[in-house]
């Protein structure tokens, strides 16, 4: 595989990066444990910054492809499953999809500031302030699931907006934001004193954990999404098509 980049493009160059590494992750040698090159060796050999590198390597890494150890390099991260589904769905039109009337329980704004996951996860720097939105919902029997999600500045959310409508309705309809890709991360945990209280859950029971990242048309992240779901109201499944 070339290891070349395009200086002229109007493409960025940390998503050239990015796109380049993508293409040796899927490589059979990188499969099998093969370390990824240094991001200094790789940032000579393209003639770009070592940060334009760590760029890239961080959104891969933020997305669970990569893994690092210090003193030893970066591989392809393994045991995991990556698809490309051709069709996601929003939390209230799940459960619409299953004949269930969604209930808001409470619903909450702030501006929060920005950590190092938020950081990571919309491309922006640690230490400014973007909206945080939570939401505990579920169906007539009691809460089921609660959100934080964090938004992109871009987005242009203002938390004066109506968020008994359909989240992604709102940011296509009132700011012309549209959502078009998710990636995310599924993972069983257990819940905590917070969301055990908020889920109406013991301590230290089950709870499915999603992480949603959300994109644009652009490939750009517009909102970070994290889920708590009540384990034995909630399965989640994955069709699968072979290429």
């Amino acid at each position: 595989m070339d290891f070349k980049i395009d200086h002229e493009s109007h493409v960025p160059l940390h998503i050239q990066v990015e796109e380049l590494l993508r293409g040796l992750i899927s490589q059979p040698d990188y499969q099998e444990g093969k370390l990824l090159p240094k991001e200094v060796e790789l940032a000579k050999r393209l003639g770009i910054s070592r940060n334009t590198v760590r760029q890239a390597t961080n959104k891969l890494s933020n997305e669970n492809l990569l893994v690092r150890k210090k003193g030893i390099g970066t591989r392809v991260a393994t045991n995991n499953v990556t698809t490309k589904l051709s069709n996601w769905y929003s939390f209230s039109d799940e459960m619409h999809a299953h004949g269930l009337e969604l209930i808001n329980f409470d619903i909450r704004t702030s501006w929060e500031e920005v950590d190092n996951e938020v950081a990571l996860a919309l491309e922006i720097p640690v230490g400014g302030k973007v909206l945080k939105l939570e939401r505990l919902r579920g169906t007539d029997e009691g809460p089921t699931v609660f959100f934080e999600s964090y938004f992109h500045p871009r987005v242009g959310l203002t938390a004066e907006e109506d968020y008994t409508r359909h989240l992604y309705e709102i940011m296509e309809k009132d700011h012309a934001t549209v959502a078009t890709v998710s990636r995310e991360e599924i993972k069983a945990i257990l819940a905590d004193e917070v969301i055990g209280d908020k889920l109406q859950i013991e301590t230290g029971s089950p709870v499915l954990f999603r992480k949603r990242r959300v994109y644009d048309p652009g490939n750009r992240p517009i909102e970070y999404n994290l889920g708590y779901y009540q384990a034995d109201k909630f399965s989640y499944s994955i069709e699968i098509n072979r290429q």
